[in-house]
C-alpha cells in the first residue's frame, strides 16, 4: 500500500507539472487501482473521504443539470451528488474498470452513471458540465476548463489535506485554474480534509 502511495504522489507532482508525462504513469496507476478496488470501500468510510468535498458542494448557488465526478473510484462522491441534487444528470468516471465495476454494483448505487474514461482526455463534448467534482484525484487542468460549461463550478477536494497520497496545494490549484477562465470563490477544511470552489467566468 505504502509503494502505491508514493507512486500517486509521485505521478500528481510530475504530471501537474508536465502533464505530457502522465503517459510514464497511466498504466501503473490503472493496474493498481484495478487491484485495489475490491476492497476500496473498507479502506474508509464514506464520511472521512467526503467531508471537504460536501463542505464546498454545500456553497454551490445553483443546482447543476449535468454533474462529471472525475476520479469516481467506487462512486461515493458521484452518490452524493445525486443525492444533494435529485434532478441532475451525474456522470462519474475513473481509469481503472475495476472501480468502474465496484461503482455499477455498489449497493447504493442509484440513477447516476458510470463509464471507464481518462480524464487527461474525456469522451464528453466541450462546455457541457455544469459542475465538475474531484475527490482526491490528479486535476487534468486543460481537460477539466474544457468540458465546464460557462457559470459552472469546480470541486476539488483532498480528504487528508496535504497527507492525501495524490494532492496538489489549493494555492496551486487556485491559479491553474484561474489561468483558465475560473474565479475563485472559497477554500474549506472539513474533517481532516481541504476543498477549493471555483466558478467558471461566464463568455460569450
Amino acid at each position: 500500500m505504502r509503494l502505491k502511495q508514493r507512486l500517486a504522489r509521485l505521478a500528481t507532482t510530475v504530471v501537474v507539472r508536465s502533464p505530457a508525462a502522465w503517459w510514464v504513469f497511466r498504466g501503473a496507476l490503472r493496474r493498481a487501482f484495478d487491484r485495489l478496488a475490491p476492497s476500496w470501500d473498507g479502506l474508509g468510510s464514506d464520511s472521512q473521504r467526503l467531508a471537504a468535498l460536501e463542505a464546498a458542494l454545500a456553497r454551490l448557488e445553483l443546482e447543476p443539470r449535468r454533474a462529471l465526478d472525475l476520479g469516481t473510484g467506487t462512486g461515493s462522491a458521484a452518490r452524493l451528488v445525486a443525492a444533494r441534487w435529485p434532478l441532475a444528470e451525474v456522470v462519474g468516471v475513473d481509469l481503472s474498470a475495476g472501480m468502474i465495476e465496484q461503482a455499477r454494483w455498489h449497493p447504493a448505487a442509484g440513477r447516476e452513471r458510470y463509464e471507464v474514461a481518462d480524464a487527461a482526455q474525456l469522451p464528453f463534448d466541450g462546455r457541457v458540465f455544469d459542475l465538475v467534482t474531484l475527490n482526491n484525484m490528479i486535476p487534468f487542468f486543460d481537460e477539466l476548463a474544457r468540458v465546464t460549461a460557462p457559470g459552472g463550478s469546480v470541486v476539488i477536494a483532498f480528504s487528508h489535506g496535504a497527507k492525501t497520497p495524490i494532492w496538489v496545494p489549493l494555492e496551486r490549484v487556485e491559479a491553474e485554474l484561474q489561468r483558465r477562465g475560473f474565479e475563485h470563490v472559497a477554500n474549506f477544511a472539513a474533517g481532516n480534509g481541504v476543498s477549493l470552489l471555483a466558478h467558471r467566468v461566464e463568455r460569450a
